[in-house]
C-alpha cells in the first residue's frame, strides 16, 4: 500500500485515487466477464481445470477489491492496530501461488499421466484443493497475529497505524517458504512436461506443448507475485535515489504490484484457451446485439473461427 498518502496535496490524492478505482473497476470488470461466463456453461464446471482457473480469478477480484479500498484508506482515514489486523488477514491471504501449483500440477498429470487423469483429476478434488489452499492461507496469517499479540505490548493495538503488511507483520518465513515451494513445483512440472512435449508425436506434442507454455506462463505470473516480496527492498532504494518523488513511487508500486497482476489470469487462460474465449464473445455480442437475428449470427461467427 502506499505509505504516505498523506503528504500528498488533496488534488494529486484525488487523482491518485480515481486512477485506483477506475484500474480497479476495468480489471474486475474484465475479469467478471470470464466469472459470469464460467456459471453460464456447465461444460467448465465439469472440467477441474476451470474450476481452479475461475478460483483464482474470483480471488483476484477479492484482492483487488480490499487492496483498491484499503488504499483509499490510507490516504483518507487512518486505522487502528486492530482493524488493520482484521482488514490485513483478508489481504495477505492471497493464496493465488497455491492455486498456480495446483494447476501447474493438474496440467502436468492431464500430459503425462492421460491415462489417469480422469480419475486423479475431479472437481471434487479440485474443490479440496482449493479449500487447503485456504485453510493453509488463513492459518500462516493466524500465526502472525498470535506471534503480534504475544511480542507486542497491548498498548499497540490503542494506536493508529499505516495499514501495511511490513507495519504490523514481521515473519517474512511463510512466504519465503510458500514460494520456493511453488517455484519448484513450477519448475518440476514445467521440465516434466518440456520432455513429454519432444517425446510425443502429432496432436498429442500439440497438446503437450501449449500445457508446456501454460505452465511457463504461470511460472513468470509467480515471479510477478514474488514482486510483492522485494517492494519494500526496491522503494527503498528507488526512494533513497529520488527522496522527492516518494509518493509517486510508492503509488507506482502500488499498482505494479496490487494492481496489474491481478489481469494476468484472464490473459493466460481466458483468451489463449479457445474454448473459453469463444464462449465469452458468444456472451458479449448476445449482450450487444438485438434478441432476434444478432444472437444467431454471432454464434455462427464464433463457430467459424473455432
Amino acid at each position: 500500500m502506499n505509505s504516505s498518502g498523506r503528504l500528498d496535496s488533496w488534488s494529486h490524492a484525488l487523482s491518485k485515487h480515481l486512477i485506483t478505482v477506475a484500474l480497479g473497476c476495468l480489471i474486475n470488470g474484465t475479469n467478471g466477464v470470464f466469472v459470469y461466463t464460467y456459471f453460464r456453461g456447465q461444460v467448465f464446471q465439469r472440467d477441474p481445470r476451470y474450476v481452479l482457473y475461475i478460483h483464482l480469478v474470483i480471488n483476484d477480484m477479492i484482492m483487488l477489491s480490499l487492496s483498491v479500498a484499503l488504499q483509499i484508506l490510507t490516504y483518507t482515514v487512518p486505522l487502528g492496530f486492530a482493524p488493520c489486523c482484521i482488514v490485513l488477514l483478508f489481504l495477505v491471504t492471497t493464496n493465488n501461488p497455491l492455486s498456480l501449483a495446483g494447476m501447474a500440477l493438474e496440467r502436468y498429470i492431464a500430459v503425462c499421466r492421460p491415462l489417469h487423469h480422469v480419475h486423479i483429476c475431479t472437481v471434487r478434488r479440485a474443490h479440496v484443493v482449493i479449500a487447503l489452499t485456504w485453510v493453509v492461507s488463513f492459518g500462516s496469517t493466524f500465526i502472525n497475529i498470535i506471534m503480534v499479540l504475544t511480542t507486542q505490548p497491548l498498548s499497540v493495538f490503542s494506536r493508529n497505524v499505516i495499514c501495511y503488511q511490513s507495519n504490523v507483520f514481521h515473519a517474512p518465513h511463510y512466504k519465503v517458504i510458500l514460494f520456493s515451494f511453488v517455484f519448484l513445483t513450477v519448475v518440476v512440472t514445467y521440465v516434466k512436461v518440456l520432455h513429454a512435449a519432444r517425446a510425443a508425436s502429432g496432436s498429442s506434442q500439440a497438446s503437450a506443448r501449449k500445457a508446456r507454455n501454460t505452465i511457463a506462463l504461470h511460472g513468470i505470473q509467480l515471479l510477478i507475485y514474488m514482486l510483492s516480496f522485494l517492494s519494500p527492498i526496491i522503494n527503498i532504494i528507488l526512494i533513497g535515489m529520488w527522496p522527492h518523488k516518494r509518493t509517486n513511487i510508492l503509488f507506482t508500486s502500488f499498482l505494479f504490484v496490487n494492481v496489474f497482476p491481478r489481469l494476468l489470469s484472464p490473459l493466460i487462460y481466458g483468451v489463449r484457451d479457445q474454448l473459453f474465449s469463444s464462449h465469452v464473445r458468444l456472451h458479449l455480442c448476445s449482450r450487444c446485439s438485438k434478441p432476434a437475428g444478432g444472437f444467431q449470427r454471432c454464434k455462427i461467427s464464433n463457430n467459424h473461427h473455432t
